[in-house]
């Protein structure tokens, strides 16, 4: 290991041009990459594609032809004055208008979207027999005709509190769209046609565009220029501090070369590598550039101490990386381990980002060992003293401020050691109190501050609305029966009838499952009508009756046993605050019941048979929009989905419900054979954040221990090993601490924050301890070995843990909550760490100095 650090130092300091030639060339190549860049922000990317319940999810979605929506919403303002709502002409005629517009957006599921205008009401003809229209066909020009169309929502329980509100004051427009990931491109459009129609942005409605999928798309938009943002800035804030702390614009040019050379590296590699740029790694820049100049702060610092005027920089600078060497490689190596055991976790972003801030803090070490001594043996002779003098300058009786400071912290370590340790202790308890306290919550929509139009939409259309935000409880019915390609092949047929089968059984097979028998069905049906033998038309009138049979035994959820259990778990849920509103085929079957017998509420229930049931819905079919009834029901009746809306998209309110419904089919079993399962977006954000919580748990766990065994072989010490892992032990407690008692969620950046808090807090007292063994082999005296800690070693922690403290601040000014919280949490853990490394490792190695100074 001597031998080749030798070689590099040799390299760095006399074959500069190469150095600095390698590291431009490597630093274009990967800059070039970044070309590439494919931002994602889809929560569902946190699982695997794998993952069962991602799986089961996508297919729910497939099978019942659902997509994902954009709501746009339109609440009424000076309600007192007419007291009619949005149930004006004026208003509807903008509602109208805002479809229409909305129609013709490329991307937009147009056969599928929810408004007055494309949407049935259902009525009783004269006749006794169903009656579909257009619930609004065209605006109304008069008050009567806007009354009706209000009559008329209120009748109908699948558009109540869904379409229009309860209090007659807001409408939405539901728009599903092909591709999530156009959602932002195509609010943008509607929001542009909101505000460029002076007949639609008028003070009468207040218009608000929400929906999980506008969410996520417009944080990747906005995401994407935090990046362009914060990383500058970060690296601003990085040179300010360096030009305070050395005075020497032309030395801190170096660490900053290694930051910005590690970042760009770094980057290029992800997005060259083929990974797109979740929430997660768009961190990395920010999380890099203060890391990265850490270690040439310690050489810097060291450099200054040591060199000289008339000295060779070349030898010196040589001498103090040879010297910093070993807590470099290892606090190098202690901070990538911790992101490292990130790859551990089952969220494949959150393994992305551990392995590139890990490779981008191991390539930052290679970095720093070989530019850094290049660039400081290659400076002229009058900077180099114009940097010791800087450095060492006083004003008049008076050292600088971080002098003071560290004298200040040297005083109340070597002068009140009982008093912290009793005092740590104290807070570690409260800490340990605070972590039982922490709640698991993210919601996508709450990574945007209060006031962004995004989260001022949410509350306003969940106060107004049963809820935004789904969720979907499927139920299938898992008892065998013969398929359509089994009831074909069991038949016997004459001959003359081999290739109908064959090409009947190739037919059947490109449908989906539950769209087999049907498919079976018809092509006997056409089979009828041609021109076969009596014999074959025999066959084919058993086989269709053998069909027929199956298909009636099969269609459980066509039974009315089937729909009232639907009808009586969604009568529960109406009863629980959690859920807003719900929706399945009982609701259809209910209505349409309703007005073919009198259209009065006396019939409004499901018939008490099955024949009942099916005319109900073949009635329903005969409407403008037949497909809705495939939202809820596959067409061989053998599952089904219950559509909940819920007002909050808050993992906590999520796994609330899902116990409420697990305990009511406790109490009440399901018939044998059926099944329920969650699909969603909302329980998807669920199962990922239970994925994470166990994944950082465990890699934070295996990730202390790697630490340790590491710190132990370092220090060839237990004891060493142990004060090493002190202080991110505390910062550790300390922060998830705080986090339980001032009640902020437990949510992906902060769940994250564990592994850099292991990483940098360990470096910290690296150095602090090998300087300690160090000082006091030339002492031998405990007192005057902390002294002198309280020097150099401390000031140069002290710049470290600002640098990258400060380095940070830039992200408290972003718009999103997640860069907010790490700006917060990063500055606390390094001031924490750095304050704890410096006044409670010195009172532990007095406690324990026995052991700790016996050793060196």
């Amino acid at each position: 290991m001597h031998a080749i650090t030798q070689a590099l130092l040799f390299m760095s300091t006399h074959k500069r041009r190469w150095v600095y030639l390698s590291l431009f060339l490597i630093s274009c190549f990967a800059a070039f990459q970044i070309r590439l860049i494919q931002i994602d922000t889809d929560p569902e990317n946190m699982l695997p594609q794998t993952h069962s319940a991602r799986v089961f999810h996508n297919n729910v979605k497939t099978t019942f032809a659902m997509h994902d929506a954009i709501v746009v919403g339109a609440i009424a303002k000076n309600v007192q004055a007419t007291n009619n709502g949005i149930y004006t002409p004026k208003i509807l005629k903008k509602i109208n208008a805002v479809t229409d517009h909305a129609l013709t957006i490329e991307g937009v599921v147009s056969q599928d979207v929810m408004a007055f205008s494309t949407v049935d009401n259902i009525t009783q003809s004269d006749n006794g027999t169903l009656q579909f229209s257009w619930l609004m066909d065209a605006a109304p020009a008069t008050q009567e005709g806007a009354n009706r169309i209000r009559d008329a929502v209120e009748r109908l329980p699948l558009l109540y509190d869904t379409l229009a509100s309860s209090s007659g004051n807001a409408a939405a427009i539901y728009i599903p769209i092909k591709d999530k990931n156009e959602s932002y491109r195509i609010a943008e459009a509607i929001r542009t046609y909101l505000q460029s129609d002076n007949s639609i942005n008028q003070n009468d409605v207040d218009w608000h565009i929400t929906g999980l999928p506008v969410a996520e798309d417009q944080f990747g938009v906005e995401m994407f220029v935090q990046m362009g943002i914060a990383a500058p800035a970060a690296g601003m804030m990085i040179f300010i501090l360096l030009f305070v702390f050395f005075r020497n614009v032309a030395l801190i040019y170096a660490p900053m070369i290694v930051a910005m050379a590690t970042v760009i590296i770094t980057m290029g590699a992800l997005i060259g590598m083929g990974f797109t740029v979740h929430i997660m790694s768009s961190m990395i820049a920010i999380f890099l550039m203060p890391i990265a100049v850490v270690d040439s702060v310690h050489i810097l610092s060291e450099f200054s101490d040591r060199y000289k005027p008339g000295e060779n920089a070349g030898n010196v600078i040589s001498e103090v990386v040879t010297h910093l060497l070993k807590p470099m490689l290892f606090t190098s190596l202690t901070s990538s381990a911790g992101f490292f055991s990130l790859m551990l976790t089952p969220i494949p972003p959150v393994q992305i980002f551990g392995a590139y801030i890990g490779f981008g803090i191991l390539l930052a070490f290679v970095i720093t060992l070989t530019f850094i001594p290049a660039y400081i043996s290659g400076m002229s002779e009058q900077s180099l003293i114009k940097l010791q003098t800087a450095l060492h300058k006083k004003d008049g009786n008076n050292t600088s401020v971080l002098s003071r400071a560290v004298g200040y912290l040297r005083y109340v370590a070597l002068n009140f050691r009982g008093a912290l340790l009793i005092g740590v202790a104290l807070l570690s308890v409260i800490s340990i109190l605070g972590i039982t306290k922490i709640t698991i919550n993210d919601n996508p929509v709450r990574w945007f501050k209060a006031d962004h139009e995004i989260r001022v939409a949410d509350k306003a259309l969940n106060a107004e609305f049963a809820g935004t935000y789904n969720a979907y409880l499927v139920f299938t019915d898992n008892q065998k029966t013969a398929s359509a390609s089994q009831l074909l092949a069991e038949t016997t047929l004459p001959n003359e009838l081999d290739t109908w089968k064959q090409q009947t059984l190739e037919s059947i097979m490109l449908e989906l499952p539950g769209n087999r028998l049907g498919q079976l069905s018809t092509s006997i049906d056409d089979a009828l009508f041609s021109d076969f033998s009596d014999e074959a038309m025999v066959a084919l009138d058993g086989l269709s009756q053998r069909v027929s049979k199956v298909k009636t035994q099969s269609q459980v959820f066509q039974t009315p046993e089937a729909l009232t259990l639907l009808s009586d778990l969604q009568h529960y849920l109406s009863t629980q605050p959690l859920v807003g509103k719900s929706q399945s085929l009982s609701d259809v079957v209910k209505v349409v019941n309703r007005e073919l017998r009198s259209g009065e509420d006396k019939d409004y229930l499901i018939p008490t048979s099955q024949a009942g049931v099916a005319q109900t819905l073949m009635q329903y079919q005969s409407s403008h929009r037949p497909q809705d009834l495939w939202h809820f029901v596959t067409p061989d009746y053998r599952q089904t989905l219950v559509w909940l809306q819920l007002t909050s998209g808050d993992n906590q309110d999520m796994t609330a419900l899902l116990k409420i419904v697990d305990d009511y089919f406790t109490a009440n079993p399901l018939p044998e054979g059926l099944s329920y399962q969650w699909a969603g977006k909302a329980y998807i954000n669920v199962v990922w954040q239970e994925n994470m919580v166990a994944g950082m748990l465990d890699s934070l766990l295996s990730a202390f221990v790697i630490v340790f065994v590491m710190m132990v072989l370092l220090f060839r010490s237990f004891i060493y090993g142990v004060l090493a892992m002190l202080p991110l032990t505390i910062t550790i407690t300390f922060i998830y601490g705080a986090i339980g008692i001032v009640g902020k969620d437990y949510d992906m950046p902060i769940a994250v924050l564990s592994a850099l808090t292991l990483g940098l807090s360990v470096d910290f007292a690296i150095h602090f301890l090998a300087r300690a063994r160090e000082i006091y082999r030339d002492t031998g005296n405990v007192d005057e070995t902390l002294r002198a800690m309280f020097d150099e070693p401390a000031s140069a922690i002290s710049r470290n843990a600002l640098v990258i403290a400060l380095g940070f601040t830039p992200l408290l000014f972003a718009p999103l909550v997640p860069y907010i919280t790490v700006g917060v949490f990063l500055a606390s853990i390094m001031i924490i760490s750095a304050l704890v490394t410096l006044l409670v490792l010195p009172a532990a190695m007095v406690l324990f100095k026995r052991w700790v100074f016996k050793e060196s």
